[in-house]
């Protein structure tokens, strides 16, 4: 039997995060939510989500041991920690739009400090997005698409936007706001 330490990380197989995480993060989108969710769950599954915590230098990385091992759990080495630190790094650089890219990217970050940087930057804005897609939503008429399904979309993800900022908005105000929304034809 091999040992662990011979083995590669879970998280060095990866070779396309975006094969597993195929929502890439826009400010205009908005889809925060669901691509932090996605990306904690790739996470645990490849043994780093200790990497979108505060580093401890007294706590033993999860990341540093197989499931198998977890009795014999060692402290990661510095170069290991900061190597599967990097690959979570580029996981997030990787599955974001090139403007939120511009806007978190700074030398010696960690996963971590992105993450939160990211977080911030959606969660700090909650209340100027809401009444922006409330006004958007309120705003959406059949005029302005091509067709029916076009303007059925639109409203869908303006209301799932919402639901995903913690808005009120119920499935019916979603049908009166798409009945309004029609043209006399």
């Amino acid at each position: 039997m091999s040992s662990s330490s011979s083995s590669p990380h879970p998280a060095v197989t990866v070779t396309s995060i975006k094969n597993l995480i195929p929502v890439t993060l826009d400010i205009e989108t908005g889809h925060y939510t669901t691509w932090s969710e996605m990306f904690k769950i790739q996470c645990k599954a490849h043994l780093v989500s200790d990497h979108l915590q505060p580093k401890s230098n007294t706590e033993t990385s999860s990341s540093s041991v197989s499931n198998k091992d977890k009795d014999k759990e060692q402290p990661a080495t510095t170069e290991t920690w900061e190597r599967l630190d990097s690959i979570v790094l580029q996981w997030i650089y990787s599955t974001i739009s090139t403007d939120l890219l511009h806007t978190v990217l700074k030398p010696d970050t960690t996963a971590y400090d992105a993450s939160t940087t990211i977080a911030n930057i959606f969660q700090d804005n909650k209340a100027t997005r809401t009444i922006d897609l409330n006004n958007k939503f309120a705003n959406t008429h059949l005029d302005q698409f091509p067709n029916m399904s076009a303007y059925c979309q639109a409203l869908k993800v303006i209301f799932d936007q919402l639901t995903n900022l913690g808005s009120s908005i119920t499935d019916e105000q979603l049908v009166l706001q798409l009945l309004s929304g029609l043209t006399e034809q």
